[in-house]
Parts: C-alpha cells; structure tokens; sequence
C-alpha cells in the first residue's frame, strides 16, 4: 500500500476556489446568503484545525477520562444542534426527552459497537473511540432533528382529527399511530438512501479515509458495513425513544391535545 500523501498548507489553500466558485453563482444569481457561506467556512476551519489539535494531544496522551469528556460535549453539542434545528419552540419536557432519548440510545449503541463489533481493547482507545462515536453521534442527531420536526407538524396538521378521535374513545397513542409512524420512517429514511446508495453510487467517507490512508479495500470495506450497521442501530434506537415518548407531551393527564 502507498504512504499517506500530506497536503500542503498551500494546497490546502488551493481548495478554496470551491467556495469562490459558489460564492460567485449565488453573488450572479442574486441568490444572497454569501455572509453565512462566508461564515460557515471560516467556522469550519477553525473549528476542525482546534479539534485536530484536540485530538493530536488526546492520541498521545490516552486515557478514560479524556475520551469520555470528549463524548459528553460532543453529545452535549448534539443536543444543542437538536433543539436549533428543530422549526418551532419545544417545551421543556420534550426537550429533556430529547436529551434522554439522544443519550440513551447513542451511549447503548456505542458501547455495543465498541465492546461486541470492533471488540477494542481498552474499549476508551481514543484512536477509534471518538471517531466511532462521533458518526453514530452526528447521525442520531440529524434523525432525531428529523423526527422532532416530523411529530410536531403532523400533530400541527391533524390537530382536527386527533381531537375528533379522542371524542370517540380513543386513546392519544392510537389517535397519533400514523402521525409517529410518518415521523419515525421520515427521520430513518436518510439512512436508509445512504445505504441503498453506498457502494455504487458513491464510496462512503470512512471507507475512503481507511483506503487513502492505506488500508486494504476489504479492510475498509468490513469497517463501512460495521459502522453503516452501527448507524442504522443508534439512528433507529434514538429516533424510536424520542417519537414514543415525545408523543406523551402533547397530551395532559386527561388525554386531552395541548399544542399551539
């Protein structure tokens, strides 16, 4: 296999023409939104040149408490990412189930893939701990953003009909099965595509990293599998714990509809 090829500080800067390029169509088109594309790359190199550094001192210091200070502002992050995300003002239960949920089902998953998958001794080795963590992190985020969104605009939506079957006799979680069903399948569904896509249409991120790092293809292929299977657990895990439980807070105790 082929040695690494570092990219110099100069052709790293060569890269940018990306963002000029982007900067210039939406400048022509009269699209707008420069300043927060602007923005969003100049945040993008600090933030990942800190977290290089961050981590370049973590590997040659490893340690339990390191690695789980990491997970905890990553999920803490996580969290916060969550609730900006999300297009209308959440209560504050549902907010505390949404850190339940993204807790809970992330730290069950990780610990899982760490312990029974990659069998990683120590299970802290931060070499892989952390960027293990971070995908499963990341992509419960997003699907539990999803999710979130997806039960309150159905409920927003339906409100007449929920109420309707709630004067009949039903209860709250048969009067919103289809509402968190919806929600559910929409928040698993960008996993899904990825899945159905990875390997034909596009060759996934970790798998690239391992092959121009020089690790044999097979190698990074049975990595990618693990990994893409670990993210479909944690995804559907998370997004299961948030949508059955979030279902709760837009009912009183009198399994009456309070929202909006």
């Amino acid at each position: 296999m082929t040695d690494i090829i570092d990219i110099s500080t100069l052709r790293l800067a060569v890269a940018y023409i990306f963002i000029l390029i982007l900067l210039f169509i939406v400048k022509i088109n009269k699209v707008g939104h420069e300043g927060e594309i602007i923005i969003a790359s100049i945040r993008m190199t600090i933030q990942l040149v800190l977290v290089g550094y961050v981590l370049t001192y973590i590997f040659d210091n490893p340690g339990l408490i390191y690695s789980l200070l990491i997970l905890l502002i990553m999920e803490g992050f996580a969290i916060k990412n969550i609730y900006d995300r999300v297009n209308r003002e959440l209560s504050k239960s549902m907010k505390l189930i949404i850190a339940m949920a993204m807790i809970s089902g992330t730290m069950i998953s990780i610990i899982y893939f760490i312990i029974a998958v990659i069998n990683l001794k120590p299970w802290y080795q931060p070499q892989y701990f952390i960027p293990l963590s971070g995908m499963l992190i990341g992509n419960s985020m997003t699907g539990i953003a999803l999710g979130t969104n997806g039960l309150i605009e159905g409920i927003r939506k339906n409100k007449d009909q929920i109420e309707n079957a709630l004067m009949l006799g039903a209860r709250p979680e048969q009067a919103t099965r289809d509402i968190s069903n919806n929600a559910f399948y929409n928040a698993i569904l960008p996993t899904i595509n990825s899945m159905l896509g990875m390997g034909i249409v596009f060759l996934p991120g970790m798998m690239t990293g391992q092959i121009l790092a020089g690790a044999p293809p097979l190698t990074a292929i049975k990595y990618q599998i693990a990994i893409m299977l670990g993210i479909s657990g944690s995804v559907t895990l998370t997004v299961y714990i948030m949508v059955k439980a979030g279902i709760k807070t837009f009912f009183n105790e009198r399994a009456q509809l309070e929202i909006f």
